[in-house]
């Protein structure tokens, strides 16, 4: 019974996320996009190339297939040996991935 009740919250939880991480502040994502994010990354909508091109443009991440708020939310939170660990608050990861996410073509 209590594995069927953590089962239930774990989906309940994994529905929900989106839901509420994809109504980050857009407009404030775009701003730390820009501040943190462009050193590296293409931010901006029809920049051709990154400055590192190691790093994907936002709009390519965007468009991979089957991104979502969830999956941006745990690269945002999963250390890389090629990113620097960035401690963003839940509001400004939230920002950022509506950001993102507005690229989606």
């Amino acid at each position: 019974m209590r594995f069927l009740y953590l089962s239930f919250l774990v989906i309940g939880a994994a529905i929900a996320a989106p839901q509420v991480q994809a109504q980050g502040d857009l407009q404030q994502g775009r701003a730390l996009a820009n501040q943190v994010c462009a050193e590296c990354h293409a931010v901006g909508i029809g920049d051709s190339r990154s400055p590192n091109l190691l790093a994907p443009r936002f709009e390519a991440v965007a468009d991979t297939p089957g991104m979502t708020a969830v999956a941006l939310n745990a690269f945002l939170h999963t250390s890389h040996r090629t990113m620097p660990n960035l401690e963003l608050t839940a509001d400004q990861a939230s920002g950022v991935i509506a950001y993102i996410l507005s690229l989606k073509k």
